[in-house]
């Protein structure tokens, strides 16, 4: 009973007819997608600048190392020994190098690492959710597709009946068994049924170029995409589903954007801890060496090698900070990093309801998506029965056009309510377990 539904014309589009050309499936969709896009790689770009953060923090760690090199003239009058002025030029060359290391920073150092390295882990996270995004929409894309190449055969079918119908009182009429107004009728419903198949058409090149719009191609020309089998379809269709709750908790540890929501909150501590490191005393060990030259215009110097080692100086030290007041600008920052703390755990409690409303919601669209499909079967089969008997009893005489075209229109119909609920029931099945961490794929 299922497998007529398949077994339609074959559109006469270009996706239908090019058989040695590629038919994409949904995880090549998706794949393809998620490295092209351009929102991806913009969230990749984040994810980098998040690995140098870290790299920075790390590095604060290490020693910093300065030099410096300087020449300085100076010309004009000047004052002597013998209280007397006289022109006098000098210059200076001075070399200095210096270096400094922290020894003790008020635990900042490390809670900085912490915190960049998670934020390096939210924002991965944050990728990850960027990817299921996209992957849902080409998924929910790939169902329309789907769905409007069926419907298509539908209607492409329902020209098949009309235009053997045409034929069939063409004959009666030739034979004054039928009326021309009968056969009149009966050309209007055939051009009624081309136009509803050219719409039909019209809607899958729509949906094939939404599909290849988010996979980034040039053009929906000679794009294609596997149909499901029948065999497949009837798999979903009789296949239990799990409750929302326990769908919600295999969620809670798998579904990126949770995992991004906690580690900000993990990150939050660290921020605290930052901010309240500006309460203990920093301590850090510095050392340097250098080294000046002087000439003066008119009186004896010693050679460049001399002066180098006579100026020659080194030096060794520790530096102690003490915070004593800053107009109390730690104790607002600490407040403040508290505040953000309570902010990222309501964002995360937020984050958790909206994950378990949506995951209600898909959880009742594919029960009723999937209850839907078996009673629109049930409808396929009664209508075609129905429809078979009063074809029977119109070609016998014993039923007029119309209530052929009623029967027929109701059995098409039916088909059609059939075609959407299973592929509705694809769908919500196939997002009920991408909650749960599976693959997108049917």
């Amino acid at each position: 009973m299922k497998k007529y539904i398949l077994s339609f014309i074959v559109l006469p589009l270009s996706f239908s007819t090019a058989s040695a050309q590629k038919e994409w499936s949904l995880r090549e969709c998706c794949d393809y997608a998620v490295e092209h896009n351009i929102s991806i790689k913009q969230q990749q770009n984040q994810c980098r600048q998040k690995e140098l953060q870290l790299s920075t923090a790390k590095n604060s760690r290490l020693p910093d190392l300065s030099g410096s090199l300087g020449q300085n003239f100076s010309f004009g009058r000047g004052l002597t020994a013998e209280n007397t002025y006289t022109n006098t030029n000098t210059s200076n060359t001075s070399l200095q190098l210096s270096t400094s290391v922290p020894i003790f920073t008020g635990f900042q150092i490390p809670n900085q690492i912490k915190l960049s390295q998670l934020n390096l882990e939210a924002a991965t996270a944050d990728l990850e959710k960027a990817k299921n995004d996209i992957r849902m929409q080409v998924a929910k894309a790939y169902v329309q597709i789907l769905y409007d190449m069926e419907i298509a055969d539908v209607a492409h079918r329902q020209i098949e009946i009309d235009s053997a119908q045409v034929a069939r009182l063409q004959a009666f009429v030739n034979n004054g068994k039928a009326s021309e107004a009968e056969l009149s009728s009966q050309k209007s419903t055939l051009a009624n049924s081309r136009l509803t198949a050219t719409q039909a058409d019209n809607n899958c090149r729509l949906a094939i170029l939404d599909l290849t719009q988010l996979l980034e191609l040039p053009s929906p020309d000679g794009f294609s995409i596997v149909r499901p089998s029948s065999e497949s379809l009837d798999v979903l269709a009789n296949m239990g589903l799990i409750g929302p709750d326990a769908v919600y908790a295999e969620a809670l540890g798998v579904k990126p954007e949770i995992l991004s929501q906690q580690l900000k909150l993990k990150g939050t501590d660290h921020n605290i801890k930052i901010q309240q490191a500006a309460n203990y005393p920093s301590l850090s060990f510095s050392a340097g060496l250098g080294t000046n030259y002087y000439t003066t215009s008119g009186f004896p110097h010693d050679a460049l090698g001399k002066q180098l080692e006579n100026n020659f100086s080194q030096y060794i030290g520790l530096n102690l900070s003490v915070p004593i007041f800053n107009r109390f600008q730690t104790r607002n920052n600490i407040r403040n990093a508290r505040i953000e703390q309570e902010t990222q755990q309501l964002q995360l409690e937020n984050t958790k309801k909206t994950l378990y409303k949506e995951i209600q919601q898909v959880y009742y669209n594919a029960l009723n998506a999937q209850t839907k499909e078996k009673s629109s079967a049930e409808a396929v089969q009664s209508s075609k029965d129905a429809f078979q008997l009063v074809q029977a009893k119109y070609e016998n005489g014993k039923a007029t056009i119309t209530e052929f075209n009623e029967s027929k229109n109701n059995y098409l119909k039916a088909e059609s309510d059939l075609v959407q609920a299973r592929y509705e029931n694809l769908y919500q099945h196939a997002l009920l377990e991408f909650y749960r961490g599976k693959d997108l794929n049917f």
